[in-house]
């Protein structure tokens, strides 16, 4: 009988990440392409559901190519896509069920429970959302535990007999979260979270592209004023050899009247 095993998931706003323990230790799940993280992207083309890397190739081309939906988890917000409207959660259990299915092809066998990470700033309706996502993709979801808690975990906080307060940095590519917490004979205690939903890696890219459009501008409109000045300059510099060609065909002309 094959031994139970329960994925942990880290649902992200970019990418997301499958893993399980192996021998106490946690094991990242590479996807098809060999890669460690998938992009939490799904478009739809031609009536086919596609995920991930290809998916994310589409961005650019495909009007219904779907990213960053975890932006919108527990909202009453949808996407419209393949001809219907979809909720949020619809949405992720795509991704899910795509983390599901090459997870089971790497074991060797079905997998039905999961523990998914989440912001820590996440509401109720928020984590609600993300546990209903889990259960359209086939699974049970065992816990949702926030995002730096897993971090702590992974890093074997919990296994540290000191105590001690710990600052834990979530920075991703959607988000951005921050938890305190307290560790104390090999437990620790969440004393306070917070975070921004629109903070992480892509906005960061976002504002410099805007910033490079801007001094883009001011440079265009600089180089316009240079290009409009040289070429002032290059009809005033013209006009005299001009001139003087103008003289020697005159001359020419007189010389063989």
């Amino acid at each position: 009988m094959a031994k139970e095993i329960i994925l942990g998931i880290d649902l992200g706003t970019t990418n997301s990440v499958v893993a399980i323990i192996e021998n106490q230790k946690p094991v990242v799940l590479e996807n098809p392409n060999g890669k460690r993280t998938t992009p939490s992207v799904v478009a739809f083309k031609n009536n086919e559901e596609i995920v991930g890397d290809a998916a994310k190739r589409q961005l650019e081309t495909n009007p219904e190519a779907i990213a960053s939906i975890k932006r919108l988890m527990g909202t009453d917000k949808t996407v419209r896509a393949n001809e219907r409207d979809y909720k949020p959660e619809e949405i992720s259990a795509k991704i899910l069920a795509y983390l599901k299915e090459y997870a089971e092809k790497k074991i060797g066998h079905k997998v039905t429970k999961a523990v998914i990470t989440v912001p820590a700033y996440f509401d109720n309706a928020q984590r609600e959302a993300t546990k209903n996502a889990g259960k359209i993709a086939g699974l049970q979801v065992e816990r949702i535990i926030n995002e730096p808690t897993a971090a702590a975990l992974a890093f074997g906080l919990d296994k540290t007999e000191k105590e001690m307060k710990v600052l834990v940095y979530d920075l991703g590519g959607g988000t951005f979260d921050v938890s305190v917490l307290e560790l104390s004979g090999g437990t620790f205690e969440v004393l306070s979270t917070s975070g921004d939903n629109h903070l992480g890696g892509d906005d960061w890219d976002n504002e410099i592209v805007n910033w490079l459009v801007k001094k883009s501008k001011k440079y265009m409109i600089l180089i316009q004023k240079v290009i409009k000045w040289r070429l002032q300059d290059l009809k005033k510099r013209l006009k005299k050899p001009k001139l003087i060609f103008q003289i020697k065909v005159f001359l020419q002309f007189l010389y063989h009247f």
